[in-house]
């Protein structure tokens, strides 16, 4: 099977100098074999490991309350800032 699929790719690039089209079979090909794996597997892609669907739900929660807060934050540090430079500047 293999095989097969590599010709087809030859086949492809070699019929790419008469039409382009052909060069954009064997790209989307070309591509294809390498994004599924060999044989055409397909792998169950990225972010589906339990450890890193934990760490994007907390980086989610993280970037949610720093969006929420954000604005009091920067409010508490200008007027601190204020203070700091009437008291010491």
């Amino acid at each position: 099977m293999p095989a097969l699929i590599v010709l087809i790719l030859v086949v492809l690039i070699a019929l790419g100098f008469l039409n382009s089209v052909f060069w954009v079979g064997a790209a989307v090909l070309a591509f294809g074999l390498m994004y599924y794996g060999r044989g055409g597997t397909r792998h169950e892609g990225f972010g589906t490991d339990p450890d890193y669907r934990d760490y994007r739900a907390y980086r989610d929660r993280r970037d949610r309350w720093d969006r929420r807060y954000r604005r009091q934050r920067q409010s508490r540090w200008s007027r601190q800032a204020r203070r700091d430079e009437r008291d010491h500047g």
